[in-house]
């Protein structure tokens, strides 16, 4: 079984600051990409961004010189730095990981997994 527990959510006035945090646990043999998505009310789940192993990054247009993904890969944690808030980034945020777990010592399966959510609201 695999887990992945975010924190770091909350709220916060346009213009201010929050960190995410994701850690990954359970029998993870590795974690190729990992990454944050938001839904808004309404609205379609859709990527924030993400990051490889080796530490390549990708932006949503939206949030491009605002926010910055980073990875711990020898704690299989993962983090979104939020600058400049503002109204349109209210949402749940989701982490995500592209991963190989074990089944058994000599058994291996790919595995998307997902977070439970964790609610960030940008408002004054």
């Amino acid at each position: 079984q695999v887990q992945l527990v975010e924190s770091g959510g909350g709220l916060v006035q346009p213009g201010g600051s929050l960190r995410l945090s994701c850690a990954a646990s359970g029998s993870i043999f590795s974690i190729n990409a990992m990454g944050w998505y938001r839904q808004a009310p309404g609205k379609q789940r859709e990527l924030v961004a993400d990051i490889t192993s080796g530490g390549r990054t990708n932006y949503a247009d939206s949030v491009k010189g605002r926010f910055a993904i980073s990875r711990d890969n020898a704690k299989n944690t993962v983090y979104l730095q939020m600058n400049n808030l503002k109204a349109e980034d209210t949402a749940v945020y989701y982490c995500n990981a592209d991963l190989v777990y074990s089944i058994t010592w000599y058994k291996k399966s790919p595995l998307i997994s997902w977070g439970q959510g964790t609610q960030v609201t940008v408002s004054s």
